[in-house]
């Protein structure tokens, strides 16, 4: 639908944000939306759900698809990550490929550039944390990769800093068709407040826990209820695959889930404006990653 009668006529479009693992990509969107929408993490693959972003240039709306890390895929949960990063590349009016200079992660980055060179949608490759990076070597990579995928634009940004991002975000902008908003000025994401629980939850446990404990946990919603004061009650289970792990996340007294569930109450109750009552439980679920279930509640499709 056009609306070129209007004096200030809306664009609308939707972004596929691609890359390795661990490239930088939820720090990227949540630098473009202005907020967070996605958790970061310094462990790779910790995008799970294609969590959507909505930001904003003007009179330019963008629904950013925050694809999970594109990576060879071993386990079941693999493949439905996999699945979803491919999903949010098709139909949308422009790619990102966000490129981490420094580790590049090449036996990732490959198979991607290639795939993306087959592609017909506009592309931009943004060369991220150039914040770390040496000048010389990040302008020879950035002329490497240009040839590889027909990229209509190069930007150097830190996601972290906000260095080049808003020039990348108009240079974006300038993209997306004329069409009406698809999403109301002050929405920021279309995932349920109880997906985005659970997530800050998620980014918790790894960032607590750093290596002491595998990739194979998960945080699942349990109950979801606003009380008559206005304030928010969430319980939530967090899930381990072996009996061993169940203590490393309580911590010695439960000092360790009371800390986690601590830092997720109050980064929730910032996001959703109200006071938030979060009770965890731990619980040890061999086969977690098999159960369809897990799987529907994080947003991924069943993949066999």
């Amino acid at each position: 639908m056009s609306n070129t009668n209007q004096p200030n006529p809306t664009q609308c479009g939707v972004v596929a944000v691609l890359g390795a693992p661990n490239a930088g990509k939820s720090t990227l969107v949540n630098r473009l939306v202005g907020q967070k929408v996605a958790i970061t993490s310094s462990k790779a693959q910790t995008t799970r759900a294609r969590m959507l972003g909505i930001a904003l240039f003007g009179t330019v709306q963008m629904i950013l698809v925050d694809t999970p890390g594109i990576f060879a895929p071993r386990r079941r949960l693999d493949r439905a990550m996999v699945n979803a990063a491919w999903e949010g590349a098709q139909s949308a009016d422009a790619i990102l490929l966000i490129v981490d200079p420094v580790k590049q992660r090449r036996h990732e980055l490959e198979p991607l550039l290639e795939v993306l060179a087959k592609r017909p949608e506009r592309k931009i490759l943004v060369l991220n944390k150039v914040d770390t990076a040496k000048k010389e070597p990040l302008l020879a990579l950035a002329q490497e990769l240009g040839e590889r995928a027909q990229f209509e634009e190069i930007f150097f940004v830190s996601a972290l800093t906000g260095d080049g991002v808003e020039e990348m975000k108009e240079a974006l902008a300038q993209m997306m068709p004329e069409g009406v908003w698809m999403y109301p000025e002050d929405q920021v994401s279309d995932a349920s407040e109880r997906l985005l629980a659970a997530e800050i939850t998620r980014e918790q446990l790894y960032q607590q826990l750093h290596e002491e404990l595998p990739y194979d946990t998960a945080v699942r919603h349990e109950q979801y209820k606003t009380r008559p004061d206005g304030s928010i009650e969430v319980h939530q289970q967090i899930l381990v695959a072996r009996e061993s792990q169940r203590p490393i996340v309580l911590g010695k007294g439960g000092q360790r889930i009371k800390a986690i569930g601590e830092a997720a109450r109050g980064e929730l109750a910032e996001i959703l404006g109200v006071k938030v009552h979060l009770f965890l439980h731990v619980k040890v679920a061999e086969n977690w990653s098999e159960d369809r279930e897990v799987f529907e509640e994080m947003g991924l499709e069943w993949v066999k």
